[in-house]
């Protein structure tokens, strides 16, 4: 009997020592990533996730979503982390981040932008490519109504075609509320792609093919990378008037380019809380806009996927992410690569 106890007694022990560490690791729950649909915000999340990961030893996983509603899922820590957030555009974030529920960390990618483009060919013409300029004068969203038929719309032949953001993006509004304001609804269709890779191949066919083509489109992207663009003059920046673009509903927008761009990572109220080292690592972190662009147009021309582009990324540019993390993580991250 005296056998049999200290048998039992050793199995009990020998069960709690290895239930220990599988209790501990079921506690640990993975911190959600939203994922997003473009490929700036996809690779960086993915950067973001393997130093996480690597670095920190924290389980994470994506949640997917549009815009507006990842930003209504970060309010209510249904997910905790954003990794590119356009700070400031949407109501739903302005709200939000006044009651306190969501934070910007960091300034991650400087000089970003975003506006109305045309390939350069269409203004300036390409001998190379035997095109002639096809609107010499254009200059600003001012001029687009003269030059309407340079840009037809396929389907609708009187108009000229217009090409904005895909459909829940918050973008997509004030690209709606601009064509409003500066006097466009007659004289172009306000066309959706469906997704962002559908905007990228529209584009990137038209240009390609040496035709026309106005489109809204936003900086770090691929496109910016590959092609020879110019961004459309718009008035200087107004708060006021942005208010009206930003509000669908507005029945009288006002134009002005966009709201400067911050890109920063959006966070949750109870995780910036809970981790405190993580969110001295996201307010550091910072992408050359070149660097960003290059790696880009490399990852879309060769169809690579976002978590390959990003460890390839924290291989290849030790110098850039390191500045972000302590030495101890540094080393982690590369000892685990």
């Amino acid at each position: 009997m005296k056998k049999l106890k200290n048998l039992l007694g050793g199995s009990l022990l020998a069960l709690t020592l290895v239930a220990q560490p599988t209790v501990a690791a079921q506690a640990i729950k993975p911190i959600h990533f939203g994922d997003i649909a473009w490929e700036s915000g996809s690779l960086i999340t993915e950067v973001l996730r393997a130093i996480v990961e690597k670095g920190y030893g924290l389980p994470t996983d994506t949640l997917p979503g549009s815009t507006v509603s990842l930003e209504a899922a970060l309010a209510k820590d249904d997910i905790q982390v954003i990794g590119e957030e356009w700070a400031g555009r949407s109501p739903a974030w302005v709200k939000a981040e006044g009651e306190g529920k969501v934070f910007g960390l960091g300034d991650t990618v400087k000089g970003a932008t975003e506006g109305w483009w045309v390939p350069e060919y269409v203004i300036k013409g390409d001998a190379t490519r035997g095109i002639k300029p096809l609107a010499p004068d254009l200059k600003s969203v001012a001029d687009l109504a003269r030059y309407k038929d340079v840009f037809r719309d396929p389907e609708d032949p009187s108009r000229g075609r217009f090409l904005n953001s895909p459909s829940g993006w918050t973008s997509e509004i004030v690209n709606s509320q601009k064509l409003k304001a500066y006097g466009l609804t007659d004289s172009f269709v306000n066309f959706r792609t469906g997704s962002g890779a559908a905007l990228d191949a529209e584009v990137a066919s038209s240009i390609r093919r040496g035709k026309p083509v106005l489109f809204y489109y936003w900086s770090p992207t691929p496109l910016l990378g590959r092609f020879k663009l110019v961004k459309l003059e718009e008035p200087a920046f107004n708060a006021q008037a942005w208010k009206t673009l930003a509000d669908a509903n507005n029945p009288n927008p006002i134009g002005t380019r966009s709201l400067p761009a911050h890109l920063a990572i959006g966070v949750s109220a109870p995780f910036k809380a809970q981790y405190p080292q993580l969110v001295a690592f996201f307010e550091k972190v910072d992408l050359p806009i070149d660097l960003l662009n290059g790696i880009l147009a490399q990852m879309s021309e060769k169809r690579e996927q976002p978590r390959q582009v990003a460890l390839a990324f924290l291989n290849e540019q030790p110098q850039v992410w390191q500045q972000w993390v302590p030495a101890d993580v540094a080393a982690k991250v590369k000892g685990a690569l």
